[in-house]
């Protein structure tokens, strides 16, 4: 089959490689039809390379049809129309039982001191070949897949594999008040999605920052009051401008949909591309032991959040001996929530707005289509922020 390999650093490559086939009881093989490209998988592609290994497959956010199962999945059956969600839980365990899939038992990556398997995702979460592919093993079939319905097309729910139950954890994480108000920072895929979930949801206002005019426009277009990075001269400045809309307090809440990528320090990025041309076992442990994020999204968040508000971090965070200002977090009562979204945790609550009235915009909220073939254009786009690239789609 076809898939889309990591290489090396910005060097992605549509691949030939073996057919995934059943290798335990509780596997199923699905057919992809639909595969996102993530704002995590640039991470892969610049930031995390010391955990990967040439060849690993990439992607996890796939969906499509059912080929085969083991004898220990009882409610599939070939020709069934599934997404799958990019963590890989039993759903059994003590903590999948508790809502918290991303920490299943069962798929811990226990070696690495790390919570469930992930496909796709580095050594870190278990190197299980991803979802960018024209067929996928699936782990714990007997729980991970989402059946859905027949009609609709793929773009109506292959969200629910990431960006959906994403989006709405971050929400529901950011406790906003109702009628209140949530300042997001970063509007790619997952920002952009938690300003429309926090709409649905009854935000009273929504608040989006981001250095990219498409984004900004493409957030614009849909009732939220953005906040353009480039026209402020420092962070206070942005800080004043939105506490000004907020009665001088700030918003309730901030979600910080930027991560690791966001602009700042340079000798964190200094550190970041080190460990990135090291040999992989001893970059891996610079970056697992000593790497430090650019965290100007995060300080700005723990600034702008008004006393006794909640900051919801769904970006992605990689290092270990990150400084933080546990003064100021301290003395303005700040109650922080994160961590990879608990993908069927969610489903249930995110299944009836996927309707034809299609309130939360997922029909059109691919900027891109592409087939899989042109993956490693796919990447160097998005990784640079051209031609107005938000979602990428690829079709197999």
């Amino acid at each position: 089959m076809k898939a889309v390999t990591w290489q090396g650093k910005r060097d992605v490559r549509v691949e030939t490689v073996p057919d995934p086939t059943i290798q335990e009881p509780t596997d199923a093989v699905i057919r992809v039809t639909s595969t996102g490209l993530c704002g995590s998988d640039l991470h892969l592609y610049e930031v995390l390379t010391p955990f990967m290994t040439p060849g690993d497959i990439l992607g996890h956010e796939p969906m499509g049809i059912v080929e085969e199962v083991g004898p220990g999945v009882p409610d599939l059956k070939a020709g069934d129309r599934v997404v799958v969600p990019f963590q890989i839980a039993c759903g059994d365990c003590w903590m999948c039982l508790n809502s918290l899939p991303t920490q299943c038992e069962t798929t811990q990556v226990t070696g690495e001191g790390m919570g469930a398997a992930l496909f796709g995702y580095t050594r870190l979460y278990g190197a299980v070949p991803g979802g960018q592919a024209e067929y996928l093993r699936v782990p714990q079939a007997q729980y991970g897949p989402i059946k859905v319905p027949e009609g609709p097309s793929d773009d109506r729910f292959v969200y629910l594999s990431d960006v959906l139950p994403t989006a709405w954890q971050a929400v529901e994480y950011a406790d906003i008040p109702e009628g209140g108000s949530v300042a997001v920072l970063g509007l790619g895929p997952i920002g952009d999605m938690a300003c429309r979930v926090a709409q649905v949801r009854g935000a009273g206002r929504v608040f989006g920052v981001d250095l990219v005019g498409d984004r900004l426009r493409r957030a614009r277009a849909r009732g939220v009051e953005t906040f353009d990075l480039r026209s402020f001269d420092s962070e206070k400045e942005l800080v004043a401008a939105i506490r000004d809309q907020t009665d001088g307090r700030g918003p309730d809440a901030v979600i910080d949909a930027v991560g690791t990528e966001a602009h700042g320090s340079a000798a964190a990025r200094l550190v970041q591309n080190a460990s990135a041309l090291l040999p992989r076992k001893i970059g891996g442990l610079l970056a697992e032991r000593f790497s430090v994020d650019r965290l100007a999204a995060l300080h700005t968040a723990i600034e702008l959040v008004r006393r006794g508000g909640t900051i919801s971090l769904t970006g992605v965070y990689g290092g270990m001996a990150d400084p933080m200002p546990m003064l100021t977090m301290f003395d303005k009562q700040l109650q922080f929530r994160m961590g990879q979204a608990n993908v069927r945790r969610w489903v249930g609550e995110i299944l009836p707005y996927l309707t034809d009235e299609d309130p939360l915009g997922v029909d059109d909220f691919a900027t891109h289509r592409v087939p899989l073939s042109e993956a490693p254009q796919a990447y160097e786009t998005f990784q640079q922020k051209r031609d107005g690239a938000v979602k990428f789609l690829m079709t197999p």
